[in-house]
């Protein structure tokens, strides 16, 4: 039996991005999907952890690194001991650890900075998004939370939902019965779309829609929630096992994805016919700074080791990887400082950005 993974919550992203203290350790490697860490991906993971720990004592008085070496150890045999997904992540600092399975993989290093790379994180988070699943017929409705594999019913009382026809008693309090006349759904609907409403504005999430053609097509025309309707999955399921749901969903989500990849595509390409593109590294990171971010494009194979400016607003490239001095991956440091000033983060096909030297930043000014 394999573990399954998950995207990681948005709030872990935004608490390890945080941490600015050096040295923050940060480990990812690929690993093969067991119920234990194999042999073969052990010996890489203590070899990249080595190669962290051997900088650290280089770079640092004994005293200094000690705190880092003693979390990112105790991190490494936690995840010997523990069950491997597509990839690990570990992230070690004086005063912050964590552990985290990925659902992806990942290019395997060691980084030392005085950031955590999350970069992977982000990207496991725009390739397996949070998203709502509304299942419904009918008389019948149920709405799950699900990230990745894991589709969890939502934390409400208003669902599941169950139409009580007209003249018929219900027999329990807790399908929320919800009253319609004879054959027209049209009120039960109304219904279901309010409380879909309600828990959208406190938990905004592209959304899925499970049921017969004629359930969607009924809900979709009186619904006032559906603007980020990823798409629909054909069939009453309302009462199907999780397993069938997830399989079903996950063809739609890819199609989601994909449209998203695009529709960022799209938009760097009316924003450039305005002059409101920076292309490249060094471009992308003076106009993130300096202007209103509205999307970041990244080809998803990039990397950019860098020195950074005494201003800060100019990148320099770097061959040095290992100084001290050298940002193991501005493009990590470029998706933090978009996210933190609003703007949204679109990964791409490798190649897809080519003509823009793989990251193009559109701004809304």
């Amino acid at each position: 039996m394999t573990a399954t993974a998950t995207a990681p919550a948005a709030a872990q992203i935004t608490a390890l991005q945080q941490v600015h203290e050096y040295p923050a350790v940060s480990v990812l490697l690929s690993t093969t999907p067991a119920a234990q860490l194999g042999h073969a991906d052990a010996l890489r993971l203590d070899a990249l952890a080595g190669r962290a720990i051997d900088r650290l004592r280089t770079e640092l008085q004994p005293a200094a690194a000690a705190p880092a070496v003693r979390r990112l150890r105790v991190l490494v045999d936690r995840a010997r001991r523990g069950p491997a997904t597509q990839a690990l992540a570990l992230y070690a600092s004086a005063s912050t650890d964590a552990l985290i399975r990925l659902p992806i993989a990942v290019r395997d290093r060691a980084v030392v900075d005085p950031t955590f790379a999350t970069r992977d994180l982000v990207r496991a988070l725009h390739r397996t998004p949070r998203h709502l699943v509304l299942a419904l017929n009918a008389g019948h409705a149920r709405l799950f939370d699900a990230a990745g594999d894991t589709l969890l019913p939502a934390l409400t009382t208003a669902f599941p939902l169950t139409a009580v026809r007209a003249g018929t008693r219900s027999r329990g309090r807790a399908d929320r019965p919800a009253r319609t006349t004879g054959g027209d759904d049209t009120d039960f609907y109304r219904r279901v779309d309010a409380a879909l409403g309600t828990y959208l504005r406190l938990h905004p999430a592209p959304l899925v829609l499970v049921g017969s053609e004629h359930a969607t097509a009924a809900f979709r025309r009186i619904s006032t929630n559906c603007a980020r309707l990823a798409g629909t999955v054909d069939g009453n399921l309302t009462h199907a096992g999780r397993q069938l749901l997830v399989t079903r969903i996950s063809t739609v989500l890819d199609a989601y994805l994909h449209r998203r990849q695009q529709e960022a595509l799209t938009l760097i390409d009316q924003r450039a016919s305005a002059g409101r593109v920076a292309s490249g590294m060094p471009a992308a990171w003076l106009a993130a700074r300096t202007a209103r971010p509205e999307v970041l494009a990244v080809d998803e194979s990039l990397y950019y080791p860098a020195r950074l400016s005494d201003d800060g607003d100019t990148l320099i490239p770097a061959h040095d990887v290992d100084h001290p001095d050298v940002i193991d991956d501005a493009v990590d440091e470029l998706i933090e400082l978009v996210l933190t000033r609003g703007g949204w983060i679109a990964f791409t096909n490798p190649g897809a950005l080519d003509h823009h030297h793989g990251v193009a930043l559109a701004t809304r000014y």
